[in-house]
């Protein structure tokens, strides 16, 4: 019995405009950050603060999560890559002997980011917001970190939706009858792209494995490829939970009266689900190898949770003016 049960196959770039890439993955982080814009927006209005500081939160957010985001992957997962090629950690290119960018500067493709971090976005939309509430002085950082995590909680959900996409942090091997199996046609490690191409003589990546999921004579070859947890859908799913208890408690109750307790409620909830999951994912790299035990992410988690417990839990929190 299955209820995914399926081949997942789809081209993670919607259309091209040029060397421009137009991902659903790019396009899920904007929703992401239009979507929380729109809840903040409720909310600021709820509190009465001005549509100025809002469009200034939405500078201060977007540049620190990216940012963090990125650098996140880098130092985290990936730095044994990119200690060796600098110019890429800030630029969305990556080396490429057959490749030309731009049709003249060689050895370079046009790739977009392909390595955003989670926990390095955390850290990062935290001091954005202690920057932002510099500038802003009339606002407490706590107050703010309470109101903007209602709207964090849903953009992660939308993040993970464009990795599932993406084909890309799969989960582990599964047999088949397992009732969420799907098999990740495009997972870099079971079919990377040069192997796809190999096999079918296809001249794009795209071709290559549309050929290996609907050309019969590549059937053996699909019939190779695993079945996987779809650990995206697991967390994002879980999120959407996270952020449905978290507008109930900012909208029905007194909670976001008690400061720092959202914020708290939001870092316990979404890194303990993120510390679960990672027992369904294949490994991310990383420096999970010279501690052993448990993965990266599961590592970079246990603090996120233990900060969240201290904001719940702290004594003599209450009500902070702004």
């Amino acid at each position: 019995m299955y209820f995914l049960g399926f081949n997942w196959n789809p081209d993670g770039t919607l259309f091209k405009l040029g060397f421009i890439q137009i991902k659903y993955y790019n396009l899920l982080w904007i929703a992401a950050f239009v979507v929380g814009w729109y809840i903040m927006k409720r909310i600021f209005l709820n509190e009465k603060k001005s549509m100025e500081k809002l469009d200034s939160l939405f500078i201060h957010g977007v540049v620190s999560i990216m940012l963090g985001a990125r650098l996140g992957h880098v130092f985290f997962y990936d730095w044994d890559y990119y200690k060796d090629h600098l110019l890429e950690i800030l630029l969305p290119i990556r080396e490429s002997a057959n490749k030309s960018l731009f049709g003249f500067i060689n050895g370079y493709e046009f790739t977009g980011f392909t390595g955003l971090a989670s926990h390095g976005a955390t850290i990062a939309a935290i001091i954005g917001v202690w920057l932002y509430c510099r500038k802003w002085k009339d606002i407490k950082m706590l107050w703010l970190l309470d109101r903007m995590v209602v709207a964090t909680a849903i953009g992660a959900g939308f993040v993970r939706l464009g990795n599932f996409f993406n084909s890309e942090i799969n989960g582990k091997i599964v047999d088949k009858s397992f009732a969420l199996a799907t098999r990740f046609i495009r997972d870099s490690d079971d079919m990377p792209a040069y192997k796809a191409m190999s096999i079918t003589k296809e001249k794009t990546a795209s071709a290559a494995y549309k050929a290996i999921e609907n050309n019969p004579e590549f059937s053996s070859v699909l019939e190779s490829i695993p079945y996987r947890h779809p650990a995206q859908l697991y967390e994002g799913v879980c999120y959407l939970f996270v952020f449905a208890a978290l507008y109930f408690l900012y909208w029905k109750t007194d909670k976001k009266d008690k400061t720092g307790y959202l914020f708290g409620f939001f870092m316990v909830g979404l890194w303990t689900i993120r510390f679960f999951v990672e027992y369904f994912k294949k490994s991310q790299g990383g420096f999970e190898e010279s501690l052993g035990l448990l993965s990266t992410g599961q590592w970079l988690s246990i603090p996120m949770i233990l900060v969240g417990i201290y904001f719940m839990f702290r004594p003599g929190s209450t009500k902070t003016a702004t």
